[in-house]
């Protein structure tokens, strides 16, 4: 691979990177610490054994250019991780935080009645995932169909006990939302 990546092989490596760092490692033949990280070297040449051949330089370039900002290296730049998001038992070891009052979180429509019912909940992930920025909400929700933003009474939640944590790029995480928090869009939106 050359030293510069197109916008596509960015792409591309960004999400193999997220299947490796956040749900696979194992596919690569890594095995990731207790909060995630992996040895930066031991990545580049992890994926190399199995035909990606990546660059620091380039690796560094998809890190920082990663529209999610879905990745960060630890302080001294030898270690890399998912900033969230992990099918796998890691504990990223964010400190709790209080959140804003609002909190959004994107669905697809087809999923309102069972929201309504059970509220959010973290499914296969360790946390359900909140932001505090709308335009983010409606890209995620539509990844499952028809969008819809759902307003989140974080703060109100938070002072009923709820624990919330902020990841590196700014996901607000908690380990589920019952419904009594969530303001839903009315019903001609279904």
């Amino acid at each position: 691979m050359k030293d510069n990546l197109t916008e596509k092989e960015a792409t591309r490596i960004s999400k193999f990177l997220s299947l490796v760092l956040r749900h696979e490692p194992e596919k690569v033949g890594l095995t990731l610490e207790a909060a995630g990280w992996v040895d930066v070297d031991l990545l580049l040449s992890a994926l190399e054994r199995h035909g990606t051949r990546l660059t620091l330089d380039q690796l560094s370039h998809v890190v920082a250019t990663n529209n999610k900002k879905r990745f960060a290296f630890s302080d001294d730049g030898k270690r890399i991780r998912a900033s969230q998001g992990h099918s796998v038992d890691v504990d990223l070891q964010y400190p709790p935080q209080t959140p804003p009052e609002i909190l959004y979180h994107g669905t697809a429509t087809r999923f309102l009645n069972e929201i309504r019912r059970d509220g959010l909940r973290k499914m296969a992930r360790h946390d359900v995932h909140l932001s505090a920025q709308t335009q983010v909400t409606m890209q995620v929700g539509g990844r499952h169909g028809k969008p819809v933003t759902l307003t989140i009474r974080a703060g109100e939640m938070h002072r009923a006990g709820h624990i919330f944590r902020c990841s590196a790029n700014g996901v607000w995480l908690v380990a589920n939302v019952p419904p009594e928090f969530i303001d839903l869009p009315s019903s001609n939106h279904e």
